[in-house]
């Protein structure tokens, strides 16, 4: 049964820290005391295995733990705005299972009882007005679980922080997070407050925000569906992506529609939800299956925080994975078939302009575009190529940013995509760095989606390109004066093993983990001899060039060769 799966991936999130680690963490957090919401966090999932029967040797050391945490909260602003709903959690299902004491559990509770919202969190709105994003919907929902467990009574706090979050959302209700600028929001921090009102919901919030919160899952969760890659994953865009957790939020999203649909009797939209649940723990359940066991999708070594910005170290982001796959467990039906083989057909998506994403989908294969991309994280163009089953970065899951905001161990990072290249006097210029991109046309039929694009670079130059996704791959024409080309992206290096390039005359094909990615064109292949990096790893960079046009098709297959 699903619940049961989501347990299980708990305690296999769990294993990545050793009886070693946990108490060096715990030696160091009664040194320094709680600073962040990491400690708390494992505390939580500790707690919540032992409950659940497993990890009773870490029984002892949880004691202490969450003897700190409930003591420690109350007193010190520490993200508890994370932290205090997670350690509700977990006290509900330690009670449940009777494995600790009533005296020590009413202990816990009178700590809680304590917390004054306005000296616990570190974020929260004192008005409408205020620009206060994700953190002060965290802190309403921490809030909210007080109540529900009996702590206090603290709803006027809780709606005013929802009644200023639901101005940040827009017209497709996806989140808009950032504060300095109406663009560039990340893709994991539009996912993570829907999820939290999805948790928000599950729980029993019939305020008076009630109507609104529930518009906005309905209507951005079936976009969600299309958003979500072939392979399972949330779209890349922004801060804090490609890291184990950020599919957990999928299955909380997903999760809770699906149990939507099944209420209303809609069964084949229910299946639909479970379906795409599945994908998304097939996603983690690949990533926890490797040794040592990473918290970001790379096999560099965990102390060089590749791919990782500052905030995002192993200890906080790993356990992380847990804390949202429980909440995901908290709303999961196991009577709704989780089994069902759901044919979704071809689409066609863009987002509103405030993300700036374009997404085609067709049998078992994905792509997404970044059309003004945050250089710091991503890069315009064809920023993601995915297959059902296939490694995702074979071809290409997100893309090489020039300035990137997390840890890469390049000289000099690249703005690198999938994207049309003119040359010039200077050499090969790429869209992926600085060109603007129109949308001219988006269509979807019952087995193929298309995109027409205008890309326009700095002097005025110009490539008109055109897609085609089919369940025999994708097709990418382009067309404008002199020589052209498309960028191919050739996966490389994932921390710990080389894939195997070969490079032709009309081909260029990729081996790894034993699939292909081969790109065929009417054009030349050429070698730029460049490196560039994201959070999966290295690419070398290639080029597909012709004179006025160029085709490519893209096909990703089971590989016939070893590496």
């Amino acid at each position: 049964m699903l619940r049961k799966r989501y347990i299980e991936l708990m305690e296999r999130v769990l294993s990545a820290y050793s009886d070693a680690h946990i108490h060096r963490y715990f030696d160091e957090v009664k040194r320094d005391g709680l600073t962040e919401h990491g400690f708390p966090r494992l505390t939580a999932n500790i707690g919540i295995l032992i409950a659940h029967g497993r990890r009773r040797d870490l029984l002892p050391v949880f004691l202490e733990m969450m003897e700190f945490c409930c003591k420690a909260i109350p007193q010190v602003k520490a993200a508890n705005d994370f932290s205090v709903r997670e350690i509700i959690c977990c006290l509900w299902e330690i009670e449940k299972s009777g494995v600790v004491n009533c005296e020590t559990t009413d202990r816990w509770r009178a700590y809680l009882r304590e917390i004054e919202p306005t000296t616990c969190y570190t974020k929260y709105a004192t008005s409408v007005t205020d620009t206060v994003r994700n953190w002060a919907l965290f802190s309403a929902v921490s809030e909210y679980f007080r109540v529900k467990a009996g702590l206090c009574d603290t709803m006027e706090f809780i709606e005013l922080q929802l009644e200023q979050q639901l101005q940040w959302f827009d017209e497709n209700g996806m989140y808009m997070d950032k504060l300095d600028a109406q663009k560039h929001h990340p893709i994991v921090y539009d996912i993570v407050p829907r999820g939290l009102m999805a948790l928000l919901l599950n729980q029993g919030y019939c305020g008076k925000h009630y109507d609104a919160i529930d518009a906005i899952l309905k209507k951005s969760a079936l976009l969600t569906l299309k958003m979500q890659s072939p392979t399972g994953e949330i779209p890349f865009g922004g801060r804090s992506n490609q890291f184990l957790h950020n599919e957990a939020w999928l299955c909380i999203l997903f999760e809770f529609e699906s149990r939507r649909y099944a209420k209303m009797g809609d069964l084949q939209m229910a299946a639909r939800f479970k379906a795409a649940t599945l994908k998304a723990l097939s996603v983690m359940d690949a990533w926890l299956e490797k040794e040592p066991i990473r918290h970001i999708k790379n096999r560099f070594p965990t102390e060089t925080k590749y791919g990782c910005e500052g905030y995002a170290y192993f200890d906080k982001y790993m356990i992380t994975a847990a804390s949202f796959l429980y909440a995901a467990y908290t709303i999961c039906d196991d009577t709704i078939p989780a089994d069902a083989c759901v044919n979704e057909g071809a689409s066609a998506f863009a987002t509103s302009t405030h993300f700036h994403k374009l997404f085609l989908k067709s049998g078992e294969y994905g792509m997404e575009f970044d059309l003004d991309a945050d250089t710091h994280y991503d890069a315009n163009g064809l920023g993601r190529v995915h297959r059902a089953g296939a490694p995702s970065a074979i071809c290409l899951s997100c893309p090489c940013p020039k300035n990137p905001s997390y840890a890469v161990d390049i000289s000099a990072p690249q703005a690198f995509s999938a994207c049309a290249a003119i040359k010039t006097k200077g050499g090969w210029k790429l869209a992926a760095d600085d060109a603007i991109y129109e949308v001219r046309e988006i269509k979807e039929t019952e087995d193929r989606a298309a995109a027409v694009l205008k890309t326009v670079f700095p002097a005025g130059e110009y490539v008109n390109e055109r897609y085609e996704i089919s369940a025999e791959g994708v097709t990418a024409v382009m067309e404008g004066d002199g020589e052209i080309a498309f960028a191919l992206p050739a996966f490389s290096f994932d921390g710990e093993k080389r894939a195997f390039i070969v490079q032709e005359e009309k081909t260029l094909t990729i081996n790894y983990e034993g699939w292909m990615c081969r790109y065929s064109t009417d054009g030349e292949i050429v070698n730029l001899e460049k490196i560039a990096a994201n959070r999966n790893g290295h690419y070398c960079m290639y080029l597909a060039a012709g004179s006025n046009q160029v085709t490519v098709k893209i096909r990703i297959e089971k590989s016939v060769q070893e590496n």
